[in-house]
């Protein structure tokens, strides 16, 4: 049976996730691939970079167009991130070749997805410790956010070696430069507003997943059709999902990603089904049990306010 049509439906589907969170890009299609479409493990990787080169950019203007790109840590990174992510690729051919070659990648791609999964429940903690920082921050009078973030210095040495570390990961195994390379950034400046830190990971990821995506073209390991295929669905995914961002719990969203990411993660590494399912089941379960925990918190903020309008002589809702 053709699978054009699912793996465009494929594309949509990850494209809207990265539209929708902005994270999940490699994460989710190269496990696809080689789980849902039986592709070779590799050729899924440069794949997967191929189409990447091509979805970052229209994510990368937006925030151009919005003044959320710290260019001045863009400079920082990719001076290591675009060598170590073509090298990369050439570090995943040096782990051998034929089934042996293809075992050991779902292994490393295996890994990837796992420290994925870490660096998103990392990212999602230190976004709630950061929206909590601001809130007390707001309340103390100190300075505002915008001018907080332009007094953000940049940290040479972490940053490169951020670019270094992330460029091999993303050059071996597609995963990485939504999910581990903005954690890092995080943990490096953890300062920098959200959108900032997104916006200039998005434009320093373009240069380093095309030096990726030409390193695999050159080993003969992307299938560009493939990738061509799942940018006709992946493209409008993106956009959609950019559109949607703001109407839809992006926590819910995430949460379900790290659920999904799990599984695949497990699976590569060749784990039973029963520790697949538990890990799944956990993830799954400190969701549920963190979004309980944040309704419960906002509760009193939300009486707070309903309180203060009352006393100003605000009327409620009727």
């Amino acid at each position: 049976m053709d699978s054009t049509v699912p793996i465009v439906i494929a594309g949509a589907l990850v494209g809207f996730a990265v539209g929708l969170t902005g994270m999940g890009g490699g994460a989710l299609m190269t496990p696809i691939m080689v789980m849902v479409f039986g592709v070779n493990p590799t050729a899924a990787i440069g794949s997967d970079l191929a189409a990447s080169v091509f979805m970052k950019p229209f994510g990368a203007l937006v925030h151009q167009r919005a003044g959320t790109v710290r260019w001045d840590i863009v400079r920082w990174l990719l001076p290591t991130a675009v060598p170590a992510a073509f090298g990369g690729v050439f570090l995943l051919r040096a782990l051998g070749d034929g089934d042996d070659l293809e075992q050991r990648v779902k292994y490393v791609v295996g890994t990837a997805l796992m420290l994925a999964v870490v660096g998103m429940l990392a990212r999602m903690w230190l976004d709630r410790r950061r929206t909590a920082a601001d809130g007390e921050a707001g309340e103390s009078g100190e300075y505002g956010e915008s001018e907080e973030d332009a007094r953000v210095p940049v940290r040479p040495v972490a940053t490169l070696l951020i670019g270094l570390v992330g460029g091999v990961i993303v050059g071996m195994t597609s995963v990485g430069s939504g999910s581990l390379i903005i954690v890092m950034l995080m943990l490096a400046h953890p300062r920098l507003r959200a959108n900032h830190l997104v916006g200039t990971d998005l434009v320093q990821a373009i240069p380093m997943v095309a030096a990726a995506a030409l390193g695999h073209l050159l080993v003969g390991d992307a299938d560009l059709g493939l990738a061509a295929t799942l940018l006709i669905g992946a493209v409008p995914g993106v956009v959609l999902g950019s559109l949607v961002s703001s109407r839809v719990s992006g926590s819910a969203v995430r949460w379900a990603l790290v659920v999904l990411l799990t599984g695949s993660g497990l699976s590569m590494l060749k784990a039973s089904s029963t520790v697949i399912l538990l890990g799944c089941l956990a993830m799954a379960l400190l969701g549920t049990l963190t979004a309980v925990r944040e309704r419960r918190s906002a509760r009193p903020v939300v009486a707070e306010t309903a309180a203060a309008e009352e006393m100003a002589g605000v009327p409620g809702p009727r």
